[in-house]
Order: structure tokens, then C-alpha cells, then sequence
């Protein structure tokens, strides 16, 4: 016998997948930001953005693309090096998306014409953009992030950037591997650490020997290695190797002007615990051309603003996946059924969503308005000051995070969560990325005391806004009383980094919600995040929020 005499059960009590839900629109925090931050004009866009990317379709390419990971061919058939790495059609068609939104290079899209000024609200546009786009799939965003993130360094050398700024202004994703002026677009990767050094680049062993005169745009050969090589496709690298004169940056193309290929030979790809979709590999350079940008010496000066402006996408990257495990959380629980109640009214399961609603939305907040100092910092020392200070506290604060909400959220969904077949297990296995890359937490602490010894009208600035903006709030003062009772402490700091830097992004997150989030936020975040008393857990420190209000900011009581 066969059919329907064999069924053993009828499904029930499960929830419906997580998808088909418009990214943008289901996120009152996120909408709240875009309109504060200054990106208003843009919410019809992110509109349709988050329909695309919170379809069945996207998060079907997102699974694809991290289920069929990147494989390394280090050479032809005949056996001549190849050095090429293949990805499965769905990490390109991720890529394609992302082309078209401009995560790549809208912020710079008035360089295509001599004079124009940014458009206003760019980053906080993009980064809104690329806050929904990591929950579909956040691998492929390095080589975008990356790009976006070079163009600072590129316009240090400005015949170089000539050269690549049409391509990269070119929202035609080119997957082709072929010398960048034959594409129709390029992405950039960098190459900075190495085996004996990580962190510290200075310690870097990789030569760069001048041919001919040397200096700034000419060309040298690398010899050496590098232990993480990013995105190894990309067209082209900002690399820091040891010239005569020091450390410096040098521009790397995968193609030579004769079209041979620069002997950049891929040694192995990494086996990550996330980011499967993402290529990162070990590299050996025989002999590569580069080309010096600035000068000998000022490798690290060079390529600084190019690990500002990935610090920043790490941050609202954390934060957009902070969302999503909260977001499917709270989807999972309104419809599963415990004990003859749905688990979102079970008292101690909608305490622990509520509480990781707090960090959601501070995390938001705070990831915005940062993205708001860049959009500013050009024209007002004070956006400049916050962007310097608050770019390392901000990453430093919501990349921590992340990974201890992922996990309460994978813990609210159960067997379910610890699956690969859903998003938690994947999403889980990412978190803990952004708080390494582009430096760890204790790297972010120690340049935020860099800013705080160097340049007292920096954390003035920053200090004094936050205590404008406080208002009369005796929580938030109070708290600004003990950053400036560490601050008196000079010799001490350093040992107290974490704790400093921690403080300040509560206060600074606390300050926004209480000016701009619906009082039950404000009020809960306060209690919970600056005046009760440590804690380990999520759910333990909330006991009199208004949960119900938190848990119907997350997602509109109508989204199923």
C-alpha cells in the first residue's frame, strides 16, 4: 500500500517560514533612523529594496550561496597557475543586487562630476540599504564593503583613481576575470595581515623594492605573504608592504598593463566558521606589481580612511543582523504554542524578547547616527568629532553584542534554531565576524584612548553633545558623571578601557532613545542598561518595561 494510509501525523504547531516580508517596512526602528539621520528622501527606495531582499527569492539565494561555498583552482589543466577562485551562481546573483542598490559606491557618485557635492544623506541611505542586505546574505558584502570603503585611499594618488572611479561608479556587477579597464565595473579588496603579526601591521615582512626611481605612483615589486587575503576575485588590492622607506600602501592589480596576470599565487582558502559564501584566502606575492600610493613611509596614514569606513559598515552590520535574529524570534514565537499559550505571552519568554528588543533598538540608533557623522563630517567639526571618537566605541559596543543575541534568539526558537536548515544556525555562525575584522574589541578600545589622550576637543565635543542632548534625564547624567570621573583618571584608563568604552556607548545609545524612541523604549533601556545592577542574561532585567509595547515595535502586530 502506498499514500495517505502511511501518513504517521498532521504537521501543526510550527511556525511559517521567515520570509516574504518587506525588510523596510516591518522595522519601525530602522524607519525611524533613515527619516532622523537624514536619508528621508530615500524611503520609497529602501522600500522596494526591502521587499527584494525579504523575499522568499533572496533569502533562497542567501541559503544557496552559503550552502555552496567558494572553491580555490590554483591551476589549469595543463598545470600553469590559474589562481582563481569559483563561487556557486547565487553569491553572484547576491552580488548583482547589491551592484544595482549602489552598496557599492553611491556615496561617491558626485565624483563623476567635477565640483558636485554629495548627495545629502548618502551614507545613511547606503548603509540603510546595506543594513537589510546583510540579512539576506552578509558574505558577498566584503569585496562591496571593501569597495565602497577604498575610495578615500584611491583619491590619495590621484592618477590612479582616474583611472578606476568609472568602474567603480558603474552599478553593472562583472564577474569576469579580465584587466579592469576591458570590465564594465571593478571590486577592490585590501591585503594587511600577516602570520607574525595580525593586528600589528608594523610588523609586517612583506618588501616592496622600487623599480627605478621610486615614489609616489610608481612601481615596485612585493615580495612576501599575507595571511588573509579578503575576496581574492576582486580587481584589484590596497596592500601594505615594507618599502625602503618604511611601511607604505600600494595599489595591486590582478592584471598588469600587458594583460599578464600579477603573480598573486592563492595558496589555500580559509575554513571559517561563518561567512561561507565569501572567499578569504592565504596569498604568496612572487614578484607583484604595485603601485605606491603617497608616499614611502605613510602606509598605515594611507590606507587609514579605507579601515574607518569598514569599521562603520561592520557596525551597522551587526546591527541589521542584531534585527534579523530578533525579528524571526519574535515570528517564531507568536505563532509557536507552549504549555496552551502562544510562547510570545508566555511571561518569561516575552521578557527575553523585550529585553533584546532594547539592544536592537539601541543598536540601531547608535549605528545611525554614526552614519550620520560621516555624511557631516566634511562640513561640521562637530559630526567630525563624533565620527572620530564614537567610530571605534560603536563598533567596539554593538559587534560585541551581537553574538550573545544571536544565541538567545537561536535559544527562543529551539531545536528549530539549532538546525541548519533555517536562518538562526547560519546567522549564528556570522555574528561573531565584525568584532574581529577591521580590529577586535581590545584594538577599538585602545583607539578610542588614542582620540581621548590625543585630542581633547574631539571628546570634548562628543562629551558635551551628549550632556545638550541629555536634557535633565538624572540616569543619563548620572552616567556622565562617571565617564568623566574615569576620564580624570588617566593612568587608569587604560586598564578600564572595556568599561569606559562601554559606558560611553550606553549613554550615547540612551541619549538617542530618550530623544527620539516612544517612551517605553527610552524608559526600559535607561533602567535596564544604566542604572540596575550587572547581569549575564537577557530577560533578567526587565521585570517593569512595558514588554508588550517593545515586542509590537519589533514587528507590526500584522506581519505574519
Amino acid at each position: 500500500m502506498s499514500g495517505p494510509a502511511f501518513a504517521t501525523h498532521e504537521i501543526t504547531n510550527q511556525s511559517p517560514s521567515f520570509e516574504g516580508l518587506n525588510l523596510f517596512l516591518s522595522d519601525a526602528a530602522l524607519q525611524d533612523a533613515v527619516a532622523r539621520e537624514g536619508a528621508g528622501a530615500a524611503a520609497e527606495e529602501l522600500a522596494a529594496f526591502g521587499a527584494e531582499v525579504g523575499s522568499a527569492r533572496g533569502f533562497e539565494i542567501g541559503r544557496l550561496a552559503n550552502e555552496n561555498p567558494p572553491k580555490l583552482r590554483r591551476f589549469d589543466q595543463k598545470g600553469f597557475p590559474a589562481d582563481l577562485v569559483e563561487f556557486h551562481p547565487a553569491y553572484h546573483q547576491a552580488m548583482t543586487m547589491s551592484f544595482q542598490a549602489g552598496l557599492h559606491n553611491s556615496v561617491w557618485q558626485h565624483l563623476a562630476e567635477p565640483g558636485a557635492r554629495p548627495a545629502a544623506g548618502a551614507h545613511v541611505a547606503r548603509l540603510a540599504h546595506l543594513y537589510m542586505m546583510t540579512q539576506m546574505e552578509p558574505g558577498h558584502l566584503c569585496p562591496v564593503t571593501m569597495t565602497n570603503a577604498a575610495v578615500p585611499t584611491l583619491l590619495k594618488q590621484p592618477e590612479i583613481a582616474a583611472a578606476l572611479l568609472p568602474k567603480i561608479l558603474s552599478r553593472r556587477y562583472d564577474a569576469d576575470f579580465k584587466p579592469h579597464g576591458e570590465k564594465a565595473s571593478v571590486t577592490l579588496g585590501m591585503g594587511m595581515t600577516e602570520k607574525q603579526g595580525g593586528t600589528d601591521v608594523r610588523a609586517n615582512t612583506t618588501t616592496a623594492r622600487p623599480l627605478g626611481k621610486g615614489g609616489s605612483g610608481r612601481e615596485y615589486t612585493l615580495v612576501g605573504h599575507k595571511w588573509f587575503l579578503s575576496a581574492p576575485m576582486c580587481d584589484a588590492f590596497l596592500m601594505l608592504a615594507q618599502a625602503p622607506g618604511g611601511l607604505s600602501c600600494f595599489f595591486v592589480p590582478r592584471f598588469l598593463p600587458d594583460r599578464s596576470v600579477n603573480p598573486l599565487r592563492l595558496q589555500r582558502l580559509k575554513d571559517k566558521l561563518g561567512n561561507r559564501s565569501n572567499a578569504s584566502s592565504e596569498v604568496e606575492l612572487q614578484d607583484v606589481h604595485g603601485w605606491l600610493i603617497g608616499e614611502e613611509g605613510r602606509g598605515i596614514a594611507g590606507i587609514i580612511d579605507m579601515v574607518t569606513m569598514t569599521r562603520l559598515d561592520c557596525a551597522v552590520a551587526s546591527a541589521g543582523q542584531m534585527r534579523l535574529a530578533l525579528a524571526q524570534a519574535v515570528h517564531h514565537c507568536r505563532h509557536r504554542r507552549v504549555f496552551q499559550k502562544h510562547l510570545v505571552d508566555q511571561p518569561l519568554m516575552t521578557q527575553v524578547l523585550a529585553d533584546m528588543a532594547l539592544d536592537v533598538e539601541a543598536a540601531t540608533a547608535l549605528a545611525f547616527r554614526l552614519a550620520r557623522a560621516f555624511d557631516g563630517a566634511g562640513d561640521d567639526e562637530g559630526e567630525a568629532a563624533w565620527r572620530r571618537l564614537m567610530t571605534p566605541v560603536t563598533k567596539y559596543w554593538i559587534c560585541k553584542m551581537a553574538p550573545a543575541l544571536g544565541y538567545e534568539a537561536m535559544e527562543c526558537l529551539g531545536g528549530n534554531g539549532y538546525v541548519e536548515e533555517g536562518l538562526a544556525a547560519r546567522l549564528y555562525r556570522e555574528l561573531p565576524l565584525n568584532a574581529i575584522w577591521e580590529g577586535s574589541g581590545n584594538v577599538m578600545c585602545l583607539d578610542a584612548l588614542r582620540v581621548v589622550g590625543q585630542d581633547a576637543a574631539t571628546l570634548d565635543s562628543v562629551i558635551g553633545a551628549l550632556d545638550e542632548a541629555a536634557g535633565d534625564d538624572p540616569p543619563i547624567k548620572a552616567s556622565l558623571r562617571e565617564i568623566r570621573a574615569m576620564l580624570s583618571d588617566p593612568s587608569g584608563l587604560e586598564g578600564s578601557a572595556r568599561q569606559f568604552v562601554e559606558l560611553l556607548a550606553r549613554t550615547a545609545a540612551a541619549v538617542l532613545l530618550r530623544r527620539h524612541a516612544p517612551p517605553a523604549v527610552a524608559d526600559a533601556f535607561i533602567a535596564s542598561r544604566l542604572q540596575a545592577a550587572f547581569r549575564h542574561t537577557y530577560g533578567s532585567g526587565v521585570g517593569h518595561a512595558d514588554c508588550r509595547a517593545l515586542l509590537e515595535r519589533v514587528l507590526p502586530p500584522g506581519i505574519t
